[in-house]
């Protein structure tokens, strides 16, 4: 059988430049997963307001990050596909893409429909589900795909944050700087998401209370109310990792970045948390970023560089962030396994329909 897999990534402007960067966050913002406001009211906002503000100061943190190959999460993603590619062997073809910019979701799709594949596995690289990700890939692939006449079978990897060898790959990356020296505190830094999307995915009343607005409450553990929640994914992923690091769990904090806006969004913010371990005397910490399978603006500059400074010019000493995953060999791996056991669940579902008729 033809097999695909679909890598899909957030995305990166072009060229670390303001048109080229204006360009990006308008297509980025103006999605309604990414800003759930009425059309109207974000065309306004994201053409008028954000963009031609913004841009100019995002452009700058992107030519400190920019490297002589291009943009970290693009050159990362072509590594990562190839390889992908090698691992997985001749029984499949791995495509990447992104969800904003180049190479697009549209071509990459359209390439792959001329192949005929009989499946196709789809893999947001989000390790946890939020609407404003991987909902938003899953709804783009379909938007791209309706006109076609012939669909294969689909699979589609919605999150992965609590696979075994996801897990294992990010300790790996952490183990080294674990062992390295004495630490105080451990930051897992999310990117966060506004507090009316984590409420409108709730089926059940139980996400987010106004009497639990930054402790983990609800999203303490899993259950079957939340396992489909943001946050209480992100919640799983600390403990998770923290158990696989032998961490003691009152030193670990979950919190999340990236503000935009005046809306209220998911607590405790990074920010936060940077001020009250500098206030209560903590000298050093080390810091993830387990939402990010690559490393880009959010990871280099805003948790290794601005937080940091924040940490020491507040009378901290050490704030170390751990890389993310990736090309690490681990983190190929990991995907060859989850590709591989979606790849089976597909394949035992179409037998079964087979066997049923």
């Amino acid at each position: 059988m033809k097999k695909a897999v679909l890598l899909v990534n957030l995305g990166t402007p072009d060229a670390p430049y303001t048109p080229q960067v204006r360009r990006y966050l308008r297509e980025f913002l103006l999605d309604g997963r990414v800003i759930d406001i009425p059309a109207l009211s974000r065309w306004l906002l994201v053409n008028l307001i954000i963009a031609p503000f913004r841009a100019p100061r995002s452009a700058r943190a992107y030519r400190e990050l920019w490297t002589p190959e291009g943009s970290p999460l693009k050159v990362y993603g072509e590594r990562l596909q190839s390889l992908l590619q090698d691992a997985l062997g001749k029984e499949y073809d791995v495509y990447l893409a992104m969800r904003y910019q180049h190479p697009s979701m549209r071509d990459t799709l359209e390439e792959m429909r001329r192949h005929a594949y009989d499946q196709i596995i789809l893999l947001p690289l989000f390790p946890q589900y939020a609407s404003a990700t991987t909902g938003s890939v899953i709804q783009k692939f379909y938007d791209e795909t309706r006109h076609w006449q012939s669909f294969p079978s689909i699979s589609i990897v919605s999150h992965f944050y609590n696979h075994p060898a996801f897990v294992q790959a990010l300790a790996m990356r952490a183990r080294p700087y674990v062992e390295a020296d004495q630490y105080d505190y451990f930051v897992f830094s999310y990117h966060g998401v506004p507090v009316r999307q984590i409420q409108k995915a709730d089926m059940h009343g139980c996400c987010l209370s106004s009497s639990d607005k930054t402790a983990a409450g609800c999203c303490s553990r899993l259950h079957e109310n939340n396992h489909l929640c943001y946050r209480a994914q992100c919640f799983a992923t600390t403990r998770l990792l923290a158990d696989a690091l032998q961490l003691p769990a009152e030193r670990c904090i979950t919190a999340f970045q990236s503000r935009l806006g005046k809306a209220e969004w998911i607590q405790p913010y990074t920010e936060d948390v940077v001020r009250q371990l500098a206030s209560q005397g903590a000298k050093k910490v080390l810091a993830f970023s387990p939402a990010f399978i690559a490393d880009c603006l959010e990871t280099t500059i805003e948790v290794g560089e601005e937080y940091k400074e924040l940490f020491e010019e507040l009378g901290g000493e050490k704030w170390v962030l751990v890389e993310s995953l990736n090309d690490s060999p681990a983190w190929v791996d990991a995907l060859r396994q989850i590709i591989e056991e979606a790849t089976l669940r597909l394949s035992s579902a179409e037998q079964k329909i087979t066997t049923d008729n």
